[in-house]
């Protein structure tokens, strides 16, 4: 159907798109990417794309609306450099949060964001731990959505942690907790929280026993790091042992830093859909990629096989 595949990186996820080339024994496309004077977003796609199967791998991390803007004038170039078709590789998909009206006169930006990566052109979108599963609703092409879930348990289980349990940042993310519980057959343990605001966040409760435990914290990404700091205090209050988070997405941006060395956990665990750069504080960061992950649903989808298929193993609760 297509004459070839390629694989082009953007400014946020440049390194990304390399490492899934590299495992694909290929080459990242050729892309001028850069600004004009006035600030403005600037993209030459430097070679022949006519008839091709085109991915452009970029995350919508900070800085988001720059990222954002390059993802959409990429499409767009590609689209009128003739590509046959044109998937969007979103590790991870900023805006994400804001996916629902949840009080008067805000808008459903996530929603708004699916429609500028459609009008300029993607015939298909790919991406890792949305936010929301419901985005992908917000589509009217076709979404991927992969789950950093395998990555993560093959990094656990080499642990070898023998008195585990599995903890989630609020009752949301029950089901992902226990899905982690159930395949490294640990506890689980329920957290409560409040939100009074969106930077902050409160604990009500503690479900379970976290006491004389080894305690795991999932959650699909790290923003302020609020949400996972607070309920490592609670659950250090509790009487827990050494705490371990892991997220999908490393975002780390204002205080996050800051508040994860405070609570002083044995190890945090994150992936590469947004690169640390820099962001690292006395804590221990240990980055897992997800670049055979998505090597290998780009592979499934050029040469039309399932990608769901990739997680047929995985725990019903998930």
């Amino acid at each position: 159907m297509f004459d070839q595949m390629k694989i082009f990186g953007a400014s946020a996820s440049h390194e990304l798109a390399r490492d899934i080339c590299e495992y694909l024994g290929e080459t990242t496309g050729r892309a001028l990417i850069g600004k004009f004077p006035d600030s403005e977003t600037r993209i030459r796609i430097e070679e022949d794309i006519r008839g091709a199967d085109v991915y452009i791998v970029q995350s919508t991390s900070p800085p988001v609306n720059d990222n954002l803007m390059e993802l959409l004038v990429l499409i767009d170039s590609a689209r009128r450099a003739s590509a046959e078709r044109v998937t969007a590789v979103i590790p991870y998909y900023g805006y994400g949060r804001q996916d629902r009206k949840d009080e008067g006169r805000v808008p459903i930006t996530a929603k708004l964001v699916a429609n500028l990566i459609e009008k300029a052109g993607a015939h298909r979108v790919l991406s890792i731990d949305m936010h929301a599963t419901q985005i992908q609703g917000f589509f009217d092409v076709p979404v991927d959505h992969l789950y950093a879930f395998p990555v993560f348990l093959k990094y656990y289980r080499q642990l070898n942690l023998e008195r585990l349990a599995v903890s989630s940042t609020d009752v949301g993310r029950v089901r992902m907790a226990r899905a982690y519980a159930n395949a490294l057959d640990a506890d689980l343990v329920i957290i409560d929280k409040r939100r009074p605001d969106p930077e902050s966040a409160q604990v009500a409760s503690v479900i379970g026993s976290p006491r004389d435990k080894d305690i795991l914290i999932v959650d699909d990404m790290i923003s302020t790091a609020g949400s996972i700091c607070e309920a490592a205090r609670v659950l250090k209050d509790a009487g827990a042992r050494d705490i371990y988070m892991g997220a999908t997405h490393p975002i780390l941006c204002g205080p996050s830093i800051e508040r994860i060395d405070a609570v002083a956990p044995k190890e945090v665990v994150v992936t590469d859909t947004i690169p640390l750069r820099g962001k690292q504080g006395r804590s221990p960061i240990r980055v897992l990629s997800v670049a055979p992950l998505l090597a290998e649903a780009i592979v499934r989808i050029h040469e039309h096989r399932s990608v769901s298929a990739m997680f047929s193993n995985l725990p019903e609760e998930r």
